[in-house]
């Protein structure tokens, strides 16, 4: 019996049909991968990548804590991203639009639009993040982690650099898209 929130396989389809969360059962075990990949402050877990959905969506929580602010905003050139409030409230900045982000809320980034995000509230907060299709994965944030917790000030053009390898768009705080 399925009970709400809760994935559970099901014996009735073949082992090749049955999926929980990242991987496919085998002998009715999920197979999760669980890595927190930290840059700087803010903690991104990945849920889906583009392997596991054939390229058309990836998905990834991350945590904010208290007072973290995003090093650098972007844009992106070729896909979407979406985002769910979990937990907390995340200050999103859209195109110069400040946009609050509770749980229960949802916010569109369509392509090409600048945005960044902070936490300036007095509880941490916690997101997922919808990329569609799935051009962006742990790599991106594994590089960028390299260089942001590598001690003293973050290499900014060794950031933008890897940014723009995973299709990302530096911009200036305050930048707005042009289009």
């Amino acid at each position: 019996m399925m009970r709400p929130g809760k994935v559970e396989a099901t014996t009735s389809l073949p082992p090749e049909s049955r999926w929980v969360s990242r991987r496919w059962l085998r002998s009715g075990n999920p197979i999760m991968k669980n890595e927190i990949i930290r840059v700087g402050q803010i903690g991104i877990r990945f849920l889906l990548e583009a392997a596991d959905t054939n390229g058309s969506v990836a998905m990834f929580e991350f945590t904010v804590p208290v007072g973290t602010r995003m090093p650098q905003p972007h844009s992106h050139k070729a896909f979407d991203e979406t985002i769910y409030g979990v937990e907390g409230i995340v200050t999103f900045t859209l195109d110069g639009q400040t946009v609050d982000i509770g749980p229960g809320e949802s916010c569109f980034i369509p392509r090409g639009v600048v945005h960044g995000f902070n936490n300036l509230k007095q509880t941490d907060a916690k997101g997922l993040a919808v990329i569609t299709p799935a051009l962006l994965g742990p790599e991106c944030f594994q590089e960028a982690a390299a260089i942001v917790n590598a001690g003293g000030p973050p290499d900014l053009e060794k950031l933008k650099a890897v940014m723009a390898k995973h299709g990302l768009v530096p911009s200036m705080p305050g930048a707005v898209a042009k289009n």
